[in-house]
């Protein structure tokens, strides 16, 4: 599974993470405070107390792990030595490192970490069900898309429909990556293209 944080570039290389950074990722408030950073930005640990409802002492600690291992870094020329910013480095991380998965450890980090990553997703999901349902941002829920379907594929099929998408993705990303206005506002990009269980075994 990878993770691209908006402003990267396709053209970049993707980071595979370690061992050691997905150990150190693999907490809950971690994950969190992660993806706060790469969805929404530079935050402090004040902010970030203030979106995770954790405390500042709690999310200035996880910053410094996350540091430590290079997943964030403090912000250039921003903030103070009392309010320091940290920030999620452009481009796009990869989860799944084939040598972690070889070992019992880095595979409950992995496990910790994507479905972490996941929940976080789906509850992000069921918000904007909810607040759809309720009539709140009328004007985005009708350019939002939620969609599925089915389709019969070898896997160079599947291969050549998941790089298409990918193209679109990269497209969008990289065209209104330093974008700025009052109507501008964080939108996540979600692609899940899988095989399904063959039949006879579908639980």
């Amino acid at each position: 599974m990878a993770e691209k944080k908006p402003g990267a570039s396709h053209e970049e290389n993707v980071r595979v993470l370690d061992a050691g950074a997905l150990r150190a990722l693999a907490h809950p408030l971690r994950v969190q405070i992660y993806d706060i950073l790469s969805q929404y930005g530079a935050q402090t640990a004040s902010t970030l107390a203030e979106r995770t409802g954790e405390s500042t002492g709690a999310t200035s600690y996880h910053l410094r792990a996350l540091a430590k291992h290079d997943l964030i870094r403090e912000v250039e020329g921003r903030g103070s030595a009392r309010e320091r910013w940290w920030e999620r480095p452009v481009g796009p991380v990869s989860f799944g490192n084939p040598e972690a998965l070889k070992t019992p450890s880095g595979r409950a980090a992995t496990q910790v970490v994507i479905t972490e990553y996941m929940n976080r997703r789906h509850q992000q999901l069921l918000r904007y069900l909810s607040e759809g349902l309720r009539g709140a941002d009328d004007e985005w829920r009708e350019v939002s898309m939620l969609s599925t379907a089915t389709a019969r594929l070898t896997p160079e099929q599947l291969s050549e429909l998941t790089q298409r998408i990918q193209a679109i993705i990269d497209e969008t990303v990289d065209a209104y990556r330093h974008q700025d206005a009052d109507n501008v506002r964080p939108v996540t990009i979600r692609a899940d293209i899988f095989p399904l269980p063959t039949e006879g075994n579908l639980t």
